[in-house]
């Protein structure tokens, strides 16, 4: 996504759906919220501390409420749109007819206050894991010097997520059908999870 240096820039990049991230922001500034642009998308804080951003896809427009596990979803409209994320949680649209201003506005205060009372999960630090390549991974290396290559140009976390996907298969067969599959993936430098990641 290109950088933007405003809310309103980024309006005017998502044409498609600006009328609805036009009412989503009305919804927002209704609260006593600091707006500004993080990630090239318009995020909401309270004295530094992230509550939510507005973002808009191809298909569909959301909210990120940023500790949004804390959220009661009295009308079931969250959701973990990525496994990894612990606390992250997206309220997802594809219309502007889907938005009832008075139910978001009720869990955008809610998550203030949960804000307020400090109900947050940190992201927990962690240290540089290894990379530990399966038997049968390196076997295919030994005999593609242009696969093997191509995984070692790849980010330490992408390659865990080959190994692991590798190694977590039981079966000898899954393990080298997963190796044919991911082949061409690892050629392309592209992570296991890429297409995931922008939906």
């Amino acid at each position: 996504m290109a950088k933007v240096s405003s809310v309103e820039a980024y309006i005017e990049s998502n044409k498609h759906f600006a009328e609805a991230l036009l009412m989503l922001r009305e919804i927002v500034t209704k609260t006593n919220l600091e707006e500004s642009i993080k990630w090239s998308a318009p995020t909401y804080s309270l004295k530094g501390k992230n509550i939510l951003s507005i973002a808009a896809f191809k298909n569909h427009f959301c909210l990120w409420f940023f500790q949004g596990v804390f959220l009661k979803d009295e009308h079931k409209l969250l959701m973990n749109a990525q496994e990894k994320t612990k606390a992250l949680r997206q309220m997802r649209f594809s219309s502007i007819e889907e938005i009832e201003p008075h139910i978001i506005l009720d869990y955008i205060k809610e998550a203030i206050e949960n804000q307020k009372l400090g109900k947050e999960i940190k992201p927990v630090k962690t240290t540089k894991k290894e990379v530990i390549i399966p038997a049968e991974l390196k076997a295919v290396f030994n005999a593609n010097t242009i696969l093997k290559d191509a995984f070692k140009a790849l980010s330490p976390a992408k390659q865990r997520e080959y190994c692991e996907h590798i190694a977590t298969a039981k079966r000898e067969a899954t393990k080298q059908s997963r190796i044919t599959k991911i082949t061409p993936l690892i050629i392309k430098g592209v992570g296991l999870h890429d297409k995931y990641k922008n939906c």
